[in-house]
């Protein structure tokens, strides 16, 4: 977006996450009016060794990859 209000807005749900002294990752998770969309992973502070492993097991059962957003298929 070119609206920088939007994209802060957009933004803004990542936020507690650095505030809150915990860790967090974002993997995709499908599509929404064929734009990606994210789900984020938070765990507890130094623990990132679980929000990667719950990251990972997500991934692998979701297996996003397969999916491909219009947009993505109109640019190839």
């Amino acid at each position: 977006t070119q609206d920088p209000v939007a994209m802060y807005l957009n933004d803004i749900i990542t936020i507690p996450a650095n505030l809150g002294n915990v860790c967090g990752i974002s993997v995709p998770c499908g599509l929404a009016d064929g734009l990606p969309i994210g789900l984020q992973v938070i765990a507890p502070g130094f623990r990132e060794e679980i929000a990667l492993q719950v990251a990972y097991a997500f991934e692998a059962a979701a297996d996003f990859r397969k999916l491909q957003s219009p947009l993505i298929r109109a640019a190839a």
